[in-house]
C-alpha cells in the first residue's frame, strides 16, 4: 500500500512538472509571438504592391503619359503609341485634363504646337468617340470656344481629329479639332504596372 501510494505521489509530482514546463514553454512562445508583433506593427501588409511606370513616362492617378515630341498624324501617332503598349489618351476626368492641360503649357512651342488625343469623328460626322469604342460624354468635353468648328488650314474633307493644349495659358477648355493628316506631337496614355514591394 505505501508503494502504492509512493508511486501516486511520484505521477503527480511528473504530471505537475511536466505541466509547468508546458505552460513556460507557451509563455515563452506569447512573449516571441508579442515582440514579432511589436516589430511588424510598422510594416502594412494590406498592399504589397507599388504603382511604377517606365523612364520617360509621367505617372499620374494610376497611369504612365507619355508626351510625345515628335509630330506626325493623328493614325501615325497612335500607331507610334499601340508600338510603345499604350494608346492615345483617353481623358475621363476634371482632374485628369487638368494634369495634362498643366503639362502641355511648357512642352509647346507656340499655340499651335498642340498635341493629338485619343478622340475622333472620323466614323461618322459630330459621332466623337475615343480610340477604346466609347461615347464622349458632354459633361467631360473640354472643347476651346467656337470648337468643334469642322473647319482648319487645309484640311480636307475636315477636321474629324481633336488635338489639346495652349501655350502660356491654363484654361480647361482648350481642345480643338483638326485634320486627322496635320503633323502635331502627342500624348500617349497606359495603365501604370503594379509591382511588388519586397521587404
Amino acid at each position: 500500500v505505501v508503494l502504492l501510494v509512493l508511486v501516486g505521489l511520484l505521477a503527480a509530482a511528473l504530471i505537475a512538472a511536466d505541466k509547468a514546463q508546458s505552460n513556460q514553454t507557451i509563455q515563452t512562445l506569447k512573449d516571441k509571438n508579442e515582440a514579432l508583433r511589436k516589430n511588424l506593427s510598422g510594416f502594412v501588409f494590406e498592399d504589397l504592391t507599388c504603382l511604377k511606370c517606365e523612364a520617360g513616362w509621367e505617372p499620374h492617378g494610376g497611369n504612365c503619359y507619355y508626351f510625345s515630341t515628335s509630330k506626325s498624324s493623328w493614325t501615325d501617332s497612335r500607331r507610334s503609341c499601340t508600338d510603345l503598349g499604350s494608346d492615345l489618351v483617353k481623358i475621363d476626368s476634371r482632374e485628369e485634363q487638368m494634369f495634362l492641360e498643366s503639362r502641355l503649357s511648357s512642352l509647346m512651342e507656340d499655340d499651335e504646337d498642340k498635341f493629338w488625343i485619343g478622340l475622333t469623328d472620323s466614323g461618322e460626322e459630330d459621332e466623337w468617340l475615343w480610340v477604346d469604342g466609347s461615347a464622349l460624354d458632354q459633361s467631360l468635353s473640354f472643347w476651346g470656344y467656337g470648337q468643334p468648328d469642322d473647319l482648319g488650314v487645309s484640311d480636307l474633307p475636315g477636321a474629324d481629329c481633336v488635338r489639346m493644349g495652349q501655350k502660356d495659358r491654363y484654361d480647361l477648355k482648350c481642345w480643338y479639332d483638326r485634320g486627322c493628316d496635320y503633323p502635331q506631337k502627342s500624348i500617349c496614355e497606359k495603365t501604370a504596372a503594379a509591382e511588388l514591394i519586397i521587404w
